[in-house]
């Protein structure tokens, strides 16, 4: 899962717990604020009434009785004043139970003493607790409405968030992960973000891809360089050994000795030239300017190892249907890509097997080359090896040096070409060369 899609199912869950924790708690949040809603506007009443008292006198309200009482129409509050004893005082506001006119009725009270006159008096302000609770569930309504709607408003802003900070991240992904083929040969530009731990990464992975291109050149300019120094001796000791045989002197056991020996150089000699070639190949030392038909390049490979074929007495045949010619392409490079691959299907085939080759255009409109053989196959556990140096799979006998394979894995990387091999242990080998549509002349 995804960086940006493993924040967001975050953010939504984190949100959705609020949410949820919010709803629980609503009831008990709605209903203290009312409380203090009420308790408040209570104490707002009670100091209208003592200004009213200071103003116009205690007569205002008792208008020559000893105690004053007022209740609404639907006796949802009242206001009570009378006296009390002169040690009394008190003001305190809490829930108690009415009787009125017949009618138990919870009210929330306050008490409060003062002096008129130099009388104590008791004011009594309630309200009904009925009519602080008939707001609850409006209140409680609106304020998930409220909450909904700035949870999903924060949701969308979080995501463009989320969005925009990961956005560098891909970036950097894609351009020094994702995009990039070994060795990378232009110069890596840094990705522009403010998240220094994005910069940080970004900087890493370019001083690291930096390091591994130093490598790689000193590994392969070694390479090269060893190869090239190694085929002047061989051919001084090759040189020498056929002056050594010339000689009418030497016994008929040295002499198959020295031939065993020049056998060895040979080998050693082949090994050299195809490091070097392969050397050549990954230092770009080929040119990619030729237009090549691949029916005509097909024919002169099987042209030039038919001999091979009558030895094992293989079928070879050629079903190619579409006229295909690539651009942009070293000819020679091509034409040893598919002689090593043909060459291995003989080498490795069965007595009396085949070798078939054909063509079809993928769903992507990419070409593809199948060469398919019935010969002894390669097992799973090595297919993933094939191609890598003197690496060799499924052989009953000691046969070449595990450098073709790698031959061609160089020239389909030179070439951008793409190669696969689907093989099983005795049920033979398919090889599948996907040619890029920009090839496609």
């Amino acid at each position: 899962m995804k960086l940006s899609a493993k924040l967001i199912y975050f953010i939504t869950g984190s949100k959705l717990a609020v949410v949820l924790l919010f709803i629980l708690s609503m009831p008990f949040l709605v209903a203290s604020i009312a409380s203090e809603y009420t308790n408040y506007s209570l104490r707002d009443q009670q100091k209208k009434a003592l200004d009213k008292v200071q103003k116009d006198g205690i007569d205002y309200y008792l208008q020559g009785d000893d105690s004053y009482g007022s209740y609404t129409m639907l006796k949802e509050e009242y206001v009570a004043i009378e006296p009390a004893a002169p040690e009394l005082l008190i003001d305190t506001i809490k829930t108690v139970e009415r009787i009125v006119e017949g009618d138990t009725l919870s009210y929330r009270v306050l008490n409060h003493t003062f002096k008129a006159k130099n009388k104590n008096y008791l004011l009594e302000i309630g309200k009904t607790v009925g009519s602080i609770n008939q707001y609850n569930k409006p209140l409680q309504r609106i304020a998930l409405y409220v909450l909904m709607g700035l949870i999903a408003l924060t949701i969308v802003i979080d995501l463009i968030f989320t969005r925009v900070l990961i956005r560098p991240l891909g970036k950097i992904i894609e351009s020094k992960l994702l995009n990039r083929k070994f060795p990378f040969k232009d110069q890596s530009k840094p990705v522009k973000t403010t998240t220094q731990d994005f910069k940080y990464l970004d900087e890493s992975l370019i001083s690291l891809m930096d390091q591994i291109n130093v490598d790689f050149e000193k590994e392969r300019e070694f390479t090269a360089n060893a190869s090239h120094e190694l085929m002047t001796p061989i051919s001084i000791l090759q040189n020498k050994m056929e002056n050594l045989l010339a000689d009418d002197q030497i016994t008929e056991d040295v002499a198959m000795r020295i031939v065993g020996m020049m056998k060895t150089l040979d080998r050693l000699k082949k090994i050299s030239s195809s490091l070097l070639f392969i050397s050549r190949i990954e230092n770009d030392q080929f040119v990619k300017l030729a237009s090549v038909k691949l029916t005509d390049l097909l024919e002169d490979i099987k042209e030039e190892i038919s001999h091979r074929l009558e030895d094992k007495g293989l079928t070879f045949s050629i079903h190619i249907k579409e006229k295909v010619t690539l651009k942009n392409v070293n000819h020679d490079l091509l034409f040893q890509l598919f002689y090593n691959l043909i060459n291995n299907a003989i080498k490795y085939n069965v007595e009396g097997g085949s070798v078939m080759v054909t063509d079809a255009f993928n769903k992507q409109g990419d070409y593809q080359i199948f060469i398919k053989d019935t010969g002894i196959g390669i097992a799973s556990e090595d297919i993933d090896f094939i191609f890598d140096r003197f690496r060799k799979a499924n052989l009953s006998e000691n046969v070449g040096y595990g450098l073709g394979l790698s031959i061609v894995k160089s020239i389909a990387l030179y070439h951008n070409i793409d190669i696969k091999v689907a093989s099983a242990v005795k049920q033979g080998s398919t090889f599948t060369i996907t040619f890029p549509q920009v090839m496609l002349g």
